[in-house]
């Protein structure tokens, strides 16, 4: 059962923590590489603030994005601009997002994300609390997943998990942290890869966001995780 209520004001939270760890850049850094192959810090900020507009969009029932071309060409039109920019964008988008979020009446309808992707509109803050929380790691200014609240990191584990299974190109994997244990990929894959670890090395690899060299595997190589 999702808790939309507890999960707009974890987004809240997790925003405020992201903007008063972004006001200490600088216009320099903003144009220094994020963590993300190919992105400054300021196409993460911009991405950000975008995404909050198209979870609007989704909530009040329009395509999230117009197309995939007009969402990059976007991120790039806004990556370039200077912090105070950034951070005025990242707020105001995000007030958008909650002020849409509390007029929703039903949040037990289905909405249409990109690619044709559908969910239970309950489900949303969680998603944007997702981009919040791993965008920060991404900005690469001192915010680590072990830094991450723990019933985000399980519920995003839970998240990452349901998304990988049955999964063709996943094998049989038993994930677990040595006290909580989860099923993914194809069972039709035959015998079972078992990847142990804490639960930040074992989200930063679901998440494709380390290699997995933290963890230990046992019954095959660790798996190669499709592109989210």
């Amino acid at each position: 059962m999702m808790d939309h209520a507890r999960d707009l004001a974890s987004v809240r939270e997790a925003t405020d923590r992201l903007l008063t760890a972004a006001a200490e850049l600088d216009n320099a850094a903003v144009t220094d590489p994020s963590r993300l192959p190919g992105w400054t810090r300021g196409h993460v900020l911009a991405h950000l603030a975008r995404n909050a507009d198209a979870l609007v969009n989704v909530l009040e029932g329009r395509p999230m994005y117009t197309s995939g071309e007009a969402r990059d060409a976007d991120i790039e039109r806004d990556a370039p601009r200077p912090l105070k920019a950034q951070l005025a964008d990242v707020h105001d988008s995000a007030d958008r997002f909650q002020d849409a979020a509390s007029a929703l009446g039903d949040w037990s309808r289905t909405v249409e994300l990109r690619n044709g992707v559908t969910d239970s509109a309950s489900r949303v803050p969680f998603r944007r609390w997702i981009e919040m929380e791993i965008h920060h790691v991404d900005l690469g200014v001192g915010y680590e997943l072990e830094d991450l609240p723990e019933d985000f990191v399980v519920r995003e584990i839970d998240f990452l998990v349901d998304r990988f299974t049955g999964h063709p190109e996943v094998p049989r994997t038993r994930v677990t942290d040595g006290t909580r244990a989860w099923t993914t990929g194809s069972a039709a894959s035959g015998s079972e890869v078992a990847v142990t670890g804490t639960t930040p090395a074992l989200l930063g690899w679901l998440v494709g966001r380390r290699d997995g060299a933290a963890l230990r595997v046992e019954g095959g190589a660790l798996p190669p995780l499709p592109r989210l």
